[in-house]
């Protein structure tokens, strides 16, 4: 008998050979299956069809997986193990990474230059000739440590109760330095002509990249030891690039707000505005800041992975087979579906639709309890919510709306003062403005809103520039931004249960 079992990925079209006994979550996280819970078996966002094949029913997937679902072939990728050829479906893996194609000021330099924007699900690279400022080449990827839990509270555990912080380190390093090979070689350029590679990420990420400790962030108050500009040549990585080039991490700006928000602010120009001004990015953890030239005031509130599809139980990340938008007319229901294919799942912009469409149409209290006793709604079958979804998501948005409350409230302003208001990240480039300010989500109005884009790899592209010519704008930044700690404010708890009603 062959030690090796071949594994086909439909309809991706992939196949690899592993050797038998082989853990689905080894060999399946590459092509995009991602583990939220860290492979723990608490919850179902590994979810793989078996198509061809044989994979045994556990404990946990009885516990997780509906009879029907199993019925049907569903499996818990993390429970499985390769004991014999498979083929699974995996379509719902299909996905897009938000990059940026936005122009911008500086000031010509030579050689080339590398941005990355280290997200704790995604990655982006990109590749710059620093005296025009084309983009040469564009790499992006799943992060890699995502495998240890889809959320940076779960790195941490992993990093700090685990004992595993260097293999955290080393799975991110290498990931980017492959990046950067993969970048240079597909533009067929003079590697040594790479003069720095610019990286921003949240505190989370700067730790695990750097090397720093990250015991400090597991426990209030939630302060890093550590967490200024960061420094290394490419060989202390493990790069072996021509030329040895600078890799710098940006700084953060406090506890978890990180370097992703230092390349927001940059981005958007909040610092150097008369006028008031927001910056918010959606994610699991939820970053805030408002301000102008003269003071910028920041915070992170831990909003769950909600907004990312996970946790809820027929949720996927905008990706094909996701529902994307939902509304109502004449009372029906309409949908769009991502990649123009039946319904598998639901993505977070599509939650935010569905509790709008529910509330208008008065299937959903204000409260977050359906009208009826059904206990949960089929939006388009076979796709439907149930109770706990909707309270992960009343979990997620009053954790924000509850932060932009009273970040306002210690500048001494209302949203009637902010003139405008930046939506960062993937999340906020798709959500609908309406549905947002219909849950209570985001209070302002629908003008004053924009969508930015990804404002960190932006910002990072910038920061490129500043460095190359000498300017420190960072610096300036950080000297005007005060940072807020949410769990350390009497009035955050009380503020919190009451924005979680719609």
């Amino acid at each position: 008998m062959s030690d090796l079992v071949r594994i086909e990925l439909k309809p991706l079209g992939e196949s690899f050979e592993v050797e038998r006994g082989t853990p689905l979550q080894d060999c399946l996280f590459t092509y995009g299956v991602e583990f939220p819970c860290g492979g723990r078996g608490r919850c179902r966002g590994c979810r793989v069809r078996v198509i061809e094949g044989r994979l045994p029913v556990s404990a946990e997937e009885e516990r997780l997986l509906s009879p029907k679902e199993r019925e049907e072939g569903w499996r818990l990728a993390c429970r499985c193990k390769a004991d014999g050829p498979l083929s699974l479906d995996v379509a719902q893996w299909e996905t897009t990474i938000l990059a940026d194609s936005s122009s911008f000021e500086f000031t010509p330099g030579e050689g080339l230059g590398i941005t990355v924007d280290l997200g704790t699900t995604t990655l982006v690279a990109q590749l710059l000739d620093l005296a025009t400022g084309k983009v040469l080449g564009v790499r992006s990827a799943l992060n890699a440590q995502a495998r240890h839990g889809s959320d940076v509270m779960s790195r941490i555990a992993f990093a700090v109760a685990r004992k595993k912080q260097g293999t955290l380190e080393h799975l991110i390093r290498a990931e980017i330095g492959s990046m950067v090979r993969k970048l240079l070689d597909a533009a067929n350029v003079d590697e040594s002509r790479l003069r720095r590679v610019v990286i921003v990420g949240n505190t989370v990420m700067h730790h695990l990249f750097c090397g720093i400790d990250l015991e400090p962030l597991s426990h209030f108050p939630f302060e890093p030891s550590r967490d200024g500009l960061e420094i290394f040549r490419a060989g202390e990585l493990g790069w072996k690039i021509a030329g040895d080039p600078d890799v710098r991490f940006l700084p953060c700006l406090g506890s978890f707000v990180g370097s992703d928000i230092l390349g927001g602010i940059l981005a958007t120009k909040m610092h150097e505005a008369e006028s008031l001004s927001m910056l918010v990015d959606l994610g699991t953890n939820g970053e805030i800041v408002v301000g102008n030239k003269d003071r910028l005031l920041c915070t992170s509130t831990a909003a769950g992975p909600a907004f990312e599809g996970a946790r809820i139980s027929m949720g996927m990340r905008a990706s094909t087979g996701a529902i994307a938008r939902v509304g109502a007319e004449d009372g029906e229901i309409r949908c769009h579906v991502l990649g123009n294919v039946a319904p598998r799942g639901i993505c977070g912009s599509g939650l935010v639709d569905a509790v709008a469409t529910g509330l208008e149409l008065g299937l959903i209290q204000q409260s977050g309890r359906f009208s009826s006793k059904q206990g949960s709604w089929e939006i388009v079958h076979p796709v439907a919510i149930n109770q706990t979804d909707i309270r992960e998501m009343q979990l997620a948005k009053g954790a924000i709306a509850a932060g932009i409350r009273i970040l306002l409230e210690h500048w001494g302003a209302g949203p009637a003062d902010v003139t405008r208001l930046y939506l960062a990240g993937a999340f906020g480039n798709y959500i609908s403005r309406s549905s947002a300010r219909r849950i209570g989500l985001i209070e302002f109005p629908e003008e004053t809103v924009k969508p930015a884009g990804n404002t960190a790899l932006l910002g990072a592209k910038i920061a490129l520039f500043h460095l190359n010519s000498g300017h420190r704008d960072y610096a300036e930044i950080r000297r005007i931004t005060e940072h807020l700690c949410l769990a350390s404010d009497p009035k955050f708890e009380d503020t919190y249960v009451e924005e979680m009603l719609f």
